[in-house]
């Protein structure tokens, strides 16, 4: 039955239809719902701990000592409003984003969202969309369809009336109408759609990293944590409320309280930040791939030049201007679904009234494997429009060649003696004109690339279109080097592939299987590929690469497998999605090192201190507002900082290297003024004071030098991070207020003095290691630089 004839169910069956639950209802698009998002940041390991212990020091009844508790709700105050502002983005940008399939009802085609299909519709498809739910075939015209997202199998399938279609299968020629058999949860792959919009938490380095060194940390804190709270129970004539304030102190600072927090935020904020400039990121650790991205490959048609393009003439090779004109308005007629070329031409035709459309005996769609497309007509010949050295050669493809070296993209109207259906064809061809098409330049294309080059970001530019144009194009842009013709490339198992795919920047007759070859040959060299693109040709490529970018007005079936879509289609916010992920994880790197010193050099105190039987020295509300200003404040800022630097595997090792020896510097300085000041004899209240008050000065000196050395390179707001870090805590030591809130006794200037000199040592040792650390790095970090 041809398409125009099918009328589709109407508005009473669809409402029918709906009230029976049978619509393509699908899982929420940003995963977690409101309750979800509540719970998981409420009930967690972390809450609950400092839960526990907040309660034992209101046992106490010293309920300042208990301002550690804020950090209960802060954890989850912060954590609920980033993510469900984080959820709202994504959930206004999916509804633009997804795909959007065309149904018949009551004999009209209208445009609705995925989860408004219902059972037995008719869904009309076209070239790039795709299969939103399981169906059969009603009509077909020359339709076929890749099901590699189910299969595996990269060969498209060849559709007819009354074949199935599944659910994350799109079209790549041709066009039909299939009946919706099996919606919602029913449907074969329907979470395959689903995912294609929704905020997903799988497994990332970044993630997987700090897992890693939680579970080590849980680990310390087990034995640890039982050591110190025996030692403390176990001090001569202790009051039990003094000791439960000790051992809570201990304890406390062992949990890296902030660090999957701020990671959570980071992550969600990046998000947000793209969200604003219409960058829909599908899945979240996307933006730990932006971060890691060493080499764009980019499409050139819907990518540096506009999809749009203009009729610039048709040359006629024999001299006649009327008879190519004629045969590319039937053509224009026979297509039902035109694509960008299609549609230059039709626009750029004169109007006929009297147009009456030739019978139509056979189509071939375009396809950028065969790049040429074709009708045989009744009694009109067979006909085809493709790319001139594709289809013909000698003087004809030469002087196609000389159009497309000015940028200009050329494709040749030719007669042939077959049916252009046959699988031999098409055959010889005999040339008939020239349609010669404006491409026109992104505005901001320039700009995005040379962005890249200052970022040592590498960008290949793969097209299928002429190489001679193609070149002309990315020169235009400012990318210098040869154009190769793909078609000239060795065999993709080559190491000569491999070399000319590393070497080469602008790659012209690309087939849609090369693309992938040259994705994953990269990927063999330890390059992190994003591969931006817009059309089917760009789907597989864009499914094997670390990164897959797609235009928002592309296809539905390169919207759905891209992780990042660029809903507005501009080019030049690349640059911004590269430099969100790069802040993201830069900074999360950052803030771990904090937390993770604050843990060692704690589990460290807390070790001597129970081996070696001592009262631990200081009390909750001490280690609570030294957290705030070494790590918990400057954490948070630096985790919204911009930042450039390309993120780099060995999370966990960078982290730790930074971590252990500071955290160890810090327990280091600690102790030694701790049992210097004190020794390990029983002492009295005063000396215990003092002795602690010293400790808690050679702590504060060495753990903001650690902040310090994180803080690299200097900027001006970093240095004042930590001028303003050191200042507010030669206040609290100095003004008679605060010292008596946190219990300080500064009297004795023997004692005090031993603590800044151990400080002082403390803070040697940090900056040793880190310059030590530097010179056998194989990347060398800077201690300033004038910009951020």
């Amino acid at each position: 039955m041809s398409p125009d004839r099918l009328t589709g169910l109407t508005a009473a069956e669809v409402a029918q239809r709906v009230s029976a639950g049978q619509v393509n209802a699908l899982p929420s698009r940003s995963g977690r719902t409101t309750a979800q998002i509540v719970r998981d940041n409420v009930f967690t390991r972390v809450n609950a701990i400092l839960a526990i212990l907040f309660a034992l020091v209101m046992v106490t009844g010293y309920w300042m000592q208990g301002a550690f508790g804020l950090l209960i709700v802060a954890n989850s105050v912060i954590g609920i409003v980033q993510e469900l502002r984080a959820k709202r983005t994504l959930d206004n940008l999916a509804v633009v984003g997804e795909a959007h399939p065309v149904v018949i009802r009551d004999g009209v085609r209208e445009s609705v969202v995925r989860d408004e299909v219902v059972l037995d519709d008719l869904i009309a498809v076209g070239p790039g969309d795709q299969i939103v739910v399981d169906g059969e075939i009603v009509a077909e015209d020359y339709l076929e369809v890749d099901e590699s997202m189910l299969t595996g199998e990269s060969d498209p399938v060849e559709k007819n009336v009354g074949d199935a279609v599944f659910s994350g299968g799109y079209v790549v020629a041709g066009s039909g109408v299939y009946r919706a058999v099996k919606v919602g949860a029913d449907a074969y792959a329907a979470q395959l759609t689903a995912q294609a919009s929704r905020f997903t938490l799988v497994n990332s380095e970044l993630r997987q990293g700090i897992n890693q060194i939680l579970r080590i940390v849980g680990w310390l804190l087990l034995p640890v944590g039982a050591l110190i709270v025996w030692a403390q129970f176990s001090q001569p004539d202790v009051d039990w409320r003094e000791a439960v304030l000790r051992a809570t102190a201990a304890l406390v600072p062992m949990v890296p309280e902030g660090l999957v927090l701020l990671t959570s935020m980071a992550f969600a904020l990046g998000v947000i930040r793209l969200g604003r400039r219409n960058c829909l990121v599908q899945e979240l650790p996307a933006i730990e791939g932006l971060a890691r991205v060493s080499v764009v490959c980019a499409d050139k048609t819907g990518t540096l030049t506009s999809n749009q393009m203009t009729l610039h003439e048709v040359i006629g090779l024999d001299g006649d201007q009327d008879r190519p004109a004629e045969v590319l308005s039937q053509l224009v007629g026979a297509d039902p679904a035109p694509n960008a070329s299609m549609q230059a031409i039709a626009s750029g035709l004169p109007a006929d009234d009297d147009f009456e459309p030739w019978p139509v005996a056979a189509r071939a769609s375009f396809t950028s494997a065969k790049k040429w497309a074709g009708v045989s007509f009744v009694g009109h010949g067979d006909w085809v429009l493709g790319a001139p050295d594709v289809l013909t050669g000698g003087d004809v493809a030469a002087r196609a060649e000389e159009f497309g070296a000015s940028g200009l993209r050329v494709l040749l109207l030719g007669s042939v003696d077959r049916r252009v259906d046959g699988a031999d064809a098409p055959g010889p061809v005999t040339p008939l004109a020239l349609v010669v098409l404006d491409q026109l330049h992104r505005p901001d294309a320039a700009e995005t690339l040379a962005f890249f080059r200052e970022q040592n970001v590498e960008v290949k530019v793969i097209s299928g279109d002429n190489a001679a144009s193609v070149g002309a194009v990315t020169r235009s842009l400012g990318v210098e080097g040869e154009v190769v013709d793909a078609r000239t490339l060795p065999g993709p198992d080559t190491q000569e592939f491999g070399d000319t795919v590393a070497a080469a920047r602008v790659f012209g007759r690309v087939t849609p299987e090369q693309k992938r070859q040259m994705v994953a040959s990269l990927q063999a060299r330890d390059h992190n590929v994003a591969m931006t693109g817009d059309g089917v040709n760009d789907v597989l490529a864009l499914k094997d690469a670390d990164l897959g970018v797609a235009m928002g007005s592309g296809s539905a079936a390169t919207r759905g497998v891209a992780q990042i879509v660029l809903l507005d289609d501009r080019f030049a916010t690349l640059p911004y999605v590269v430099a969100e992920g790069r802040r993201v994880i830069g900074n999360i790197e950052r803030v771990a090192k904090l937390f993770l010193t604050k843990t060692i050099y704690s589990v460290a105190l807390a070790l001597v201190v129970g081996v070696l039987q001592l009262p631990n020295p200081f009390v909750p509300l001490q280690v609570t507002v030294v957290g705030w200003f070494t790590i918990g404040i400057p954490a948070f800022l630096m985790s919204l900082a911009p930042n450039r630097d390309r993120a780099r595997p060995g999370f966990v090792k960078r982290t730790l290297a930074v971590a252990v020896p500071g955290g160890l510097a810090v327990a280091a300085a600690a102790l030694t003024t701790y049992l210097m000041t004190r020794g390990i004899d029983d002492a009295h209240d005063t000396l215990q004071l003092q002795s602690a008050t010293a400790t808690l000065i050679a702590l504060i000196m060495t753990s903001t030098w650690v902040l310090s050395v994180v803080a690299r390179p200097y900027v001006w707001w970093r240095i004042a991070l930590v001028a303003v870090a050191y200042g507010f805590y030669f206040l609290m030591f100095t003004l008679p207020w605060s010292r008596r809130i946190l219990s300080l006794d500064i009297s004795d200037p023997a004692v005090i003095n031993v603590g800044i000199i151990a400080g002082a040592c403390g803070m040697a040792v940090v900056e040793a290691t880190w310059w030590a650390t530097r010179r056998v790095s194989t990347v060398t970090e800077r201690v300033s630089r004038p910009t951020i």
